[in-house]
């Protein structure tokens, strides 16, 4: 089941690179009595990813800010380690976006967003998409029909919707 605007999110554990290593980070902490957008995407380093949806939020991501929005959260699958050196690739993590390792794609099974496409390896990855989060509970859902493209699921189209 594909997740909806009003559902309540599973709560999940992802992971972040720490000083020590991978840690783990509780989705559910980081929702419960705020305000979150997060967007996920097919992957770390790919094309539309690296090049229009992660400098999508890092363009708005002050703006969110000034809308009372908590975090922005990006969640990919990839490991922790490649999803690090992707934040500091891109300079999103210095811009203010935290982002997250779906790495076993528990969390985007879950609600319905991955998809696989073996011919490119992609096994079990994110559709493209953006969500504005209180308290857990999804109150705008943009998702793009096509992986490829990133329109109404960047930074620009979320900031209007909210």
């Amino acid at each position: 089941m594909t997740i909806s605007e009003g559902d309540v999110l599973p709560g999940a554990t992802l992971l972040a690179l720490g000083g020590e290593g991978p840690t783990t980070v509780s989705l559910g902490d980081k929702m419960k009595g705020r305000k979150v957008v997060i967007f996920g995407l097919p992957g770390a380093f790919t094309g539309t990813c690296t090049t229009a949806h992660v400098p999508s939020f890092m363009r708005t991501r002050e703006k969110f800010a000034e809308k009372g929005v908590d975090e922005v959260i990006c969640i990919t699958v990839n490991d922790p380690f490649v999803v690090d050196a992707w934040s500091k690739s891109t300079g999103a993590g210095a811009a203010g976006i935290t982002m997250l390792a779906d790495a076993e794609s528990a969390f985007t099974s879950a609600i319905g967003m991955n998809f696989s496409a073996p011919a490119i390896g992609f096994k079990d990855r994110s559709l493209r998409y953006a969500m504005y989060v209180v308290d857990g509970v999804v109150k705008v859902l943009h998702k793009e029909e096509n992986a490829g493209t990133c329109d109404i699921s960047g930074g620009e189209s979320m900031l209007e919707a909210i």
